[in-house]
């Protein structure tokens, strides 16, 4: 069995372009992907697309003008986590042999939807109550101060350092330093989650990947994949502890065993800082540190740039935004960056081992419905 490898990167400015389409990102980032692997559009074989808000069909409108030829479309919508779903389903159909050559990408457009907090399914009880994404976060957040004695500062000072990584990051367009006293008197959106301490939430964007079986035509080092994972999320039945990410935690366990590898192996991590407390939560729930430690974690400087395992130097989704069928390939694309060595600014020293993990929620009576996680290597 040959063994697939990312061989090119694309992706498009992260911002509001209410001009644009979804489906213009996404040309742009596919074929600066195509570019970077040194191919063109004739050699690829299949195409996977994530994308959770953009409508019927949406790989297929998003390839029209491109020319392809006919090729399968996978239309992946597995909420945030749709991108990183589709490579985990290209990636096994190339170690099947039934493709050599493929395209993933991600691609949404959320400036047309009106603002706020992205659109969920009003039939669900959680959502026809108000619980929507910043409310449970929020609980998640009171919750964690409560029991391990933090402060609002740790909170905020998750956004800092996210926002200080993407002014590095020439793609988040939305991005600004701030200062903590900034974060806090932000406005507040749910206790105690202020308005910078969330990520945009109407932002357009687009990320693509090419995997390959075949040897690399690009210029950059390929990259392998350690390990692809995903989960769903279980049905709760009874009394939970919130501030425990179970699914991340199970899905990391997996993703470990699977590269043969620990958390003390990473280099950089990226993950789905779609609120700062996640951010905290997913540290635990990653192995990075032991439960209720997370705020001394990040107090430390290790997940800053120049620390012992940078968390988000991309700036993350916070700074980035979060376009949630592009996000899980946007989090691949900064990895292979750094990992190749091209990250600019924000590259981490010595970065050959990275992991991402990203999660999509939404529904009733489930913590979060999927998460992914992948490791990869240079």
């Amino acid at each position: 069995m040959k063994e697939p490898m990312i061989t090119g990167v694309g992706i498009s400015d992260f911002g509001r372009f209410p001009d644009l389409t979804e489906e213009v990102l996404a040309q742009v980032a596919i074929l600066a992907a195509l570019k970077d692997a040194g191919l063109s559009i004739g050699d690829v074989q299949a195409f996977y697309c994530g994308n959770a808000l953009g409508g019927h069909l949406p790989g297929q409108r998003a390839l029209r003008e491109l020319r392809t030829g006919g090729e399968a479309v996978y239309n992946v919508d597995n909420a945030c986590s749709s991108g990183a779903t589709a490579l985990n389903l290209a990636l096994q159909a190339l170690r099947a042999g039934q493709y050599e050559t493929v395209i993933v990408f991600g691609m949404d457009h959320l400036s047309g939807l009106g603002g706020g907090a992205l659109p969920l399914n009003e039939r669900d009880w959680n959502n026809r109550r108000g619980m929507i994404m910043p409310a449970l976060y929020a609980m998640r957040a009171k919750r964690y101060m409560h029991d391990h004695g933090i402060g609002a500062n740790a909170l905020a000072d998750v956004s800092v350092k996210n926002r200080r990584h993407g002014m590095l990051n020439p793609i988040a367009k939305f991005c600004r330093e701030v200062t903590r006293e900034e974060v806090l008197s932000s406005r507040m959106v749910a206790d105690p989650l202020t308005l910078l301490e969330c990520c945009p939430s109407v932002v357009d964007g687009a990320a693509a990947l090419v995997l390959s079986t075949r040897p690399s035509q690009g210029t950059a080092k390929p990259v392998h994949v350690l390990a692809s994972v995903v989960q769903s999320g279980i049905f709760e039945t009874h009394q939970v502890d919130m501030t425990e990410a179970e699914i991340t935690r199970r899905a990391a366990r997996l993703a470990y065993d699977q590269a043969g590898m620990g958390p003390g192996d990473l280099h950089l991590v990226e993950v789905h800082d779609a609120f700062a407390i996640s951010e905290l939560l997913y540290y635990e729930a990653l192995g990075l540190c032991g439960r209720g430690e997370a705020a001394d974690l990040l107090a430390s400087g290790a997940t800053a740039l120049g620390g012992r395992i940078p968390v988000n130097p991309s700036g993350g989704l916070i700074a980035k935004g979060h376009p949630p069928g592009a996000t899980g390939v946007a989090q691949i694309v900064e990895l292979c960056e750094q990992l190749q060595g091209r990250a600019g600014r924000r590259q981490v020293e010595g970065a050959r081992i990275g992991l991402s993990q990203v999660t999509g929620g939404g529904i009733w009576g489930v913590d979060h419905a999927a998460c992914a996680i992948h490791v990869l290597t240079a």
